[in-house]
């Protein structure tokens, strides 16, 4: 079959396939690289969720993740792809890091198997790079899209504070030195005996809590760094359990004490971020980003502290891991001319956002990830 050839004044198709922890998950963008701001529409887009697999396990185990991903890629590219398979996109973009190695593996075997059938141009593309990318999927926020912009990029296994100064050009100002906000969700949340996934459940029950039962900790809220901390959270949670000082009604309350020192932290030390960097815009990505509390009182603050900077909110549904994101992060470096060597792409699970645009490098990679809230 003879190598497809991509221009920036022509539209394309681009497959997207992400493995890197218990999502699998396929999808199909139409891009139009022409003009200031490129459109793209999504064709075909489908998450097959492995949650009800790891629940048993307490956590996702990486060796059954990975074995799970296989029959669901398969299963997921034959649906997707329709009845002409392999003429039905013009490049390919897998994830190729951070997350579990194995399971990284299983797409990115299976985006090369597609490459070598099709010779279609393919990149492997940083996990988180796909976050910032899934703000990117809305209209309204491609036509506000203006560089420098920052993001705040929460997941189960992430938390940082990035500054966009162009595709592919990103500087970590602030990353959290222990546990990701999810992690803190996640890991709270088992400590008051909530069955995994925790996360969801915890904000769950914060609804119908009052945020100021608990005197919760809220580690490096004042440090002047844009650094997180979380750790002591779960330490303070930990001990009130072990006191035995929770009990049934208020249950309740300790969630929605939990869940707003951890929302406290991230919304000061995104607007430390914007107090300190001019910006044009400010985007909230990954898992945590869907959290109702986060979005509600970063919107407020930021009507209050910053009311002239753009807030770019990500589709719920493209928040949590997903092959959308990836496919549009691709389209970036497609459209900019990258390309990589498919027979040589290898899974790398401790890969760092900061060393994609030569940014501030930070040990941000880890080998766990998890669900964080909604």
């Amino acid at each position: 079959m003879p190598a497809k050839r991509l221009t920036r004044s022509k539209p394309f198709r681009i497959l997207g396939i992400e493995t890197s922890c218990d999502e699998t998950s396929v999808a199909i963008l139409s891009v139009d690289p022409r003009g200031a701001v490129p459109k793209v529409r999504i064709l075909r887009h489908a998450v097959s969720s492995q949650v009800a697999i790891h629940a048993k396990y307490g956590g996702v185990v990486p060796e059954v993740a990975a074995r799970s991903h296989v029959p669901e890629v398969i299963a997921l590219l034959t649906s997707q792809l329709g009845s002409k398979p392999l003429a039905s996109f013009d490049a390919i973009a897998v994830t190729k890091g951070p997350g579990l190695a194995t399971a990284l593996r299983v797409g990115i075997t299976a985006a090369q198997t597609l490459a070598y059938m099709t010779d279609a141009p393919m990149v492997g593309v940083n996990h988180l790079e796909g976050h910032l990318a899934s703000a990117w999927l809305l209209p309204e926020n491609r036509r506000r899209w203006r560089f420098p912009m920052l993001a705040l990029l929460v997941s189960g296994g992430h938390t940082e504070i990035v500054l966009m100064k162009d595709f592919g050009a990103y500087r970590i100002l602030g990353s959290t030195r222990d546990d990701a906000a999810g992690e803190a969700f996640d890991k709270t949340a088992k400590l008051l005996g909530l069955e995994y996934p925790g996360g969801p459940k915890l904000s769950k029950l914060a609804e119908k809590g009052n945020v100021s039962a608990y005197d919760m900790p809220r580690p490096m809220m004042h440090d002047p760094s844009l650094d997180m901390s979380f750790s002591g959270l779960k330490s303070h949670v930990r001990r009130l359990v072990g006191d035995k000082r929770v009990k049934g009604k208020t249950l309740y309350d300790l969630a929605a004490s939990i869940e707003q020192a951890i929302v406290d932290v991230l919304v000061a030390k995104t607007m430390r971020a914007l107090d300190l960097h001019r910006v044009n815009a400010l985007m909230i990505v990954g898992g945590v980003s869907a959290n109702r509390k986060l979005r509600e009182d970063m919107a407020e603050t930021m009507k209050v502290h910053h009311p002239n900077i753009r807030l770019l909110r990500t589709p719920v549904v493209y928040s949590t891991d997903n092959a959308a994101m990836i496919a549009a992060a691709g389209a970036w470096r497609i459209i900019k001319g990258e390309r990589d060597d498919w027979k040589n792409l290898d899974a790398e699970p401790g890969l760092d956002l900061g060393c994609e645009g030569g940014g501030v490098a930070k040990d941000i990679g880890r080998e766990s990830c998890g669900r964080g809230a909604p």
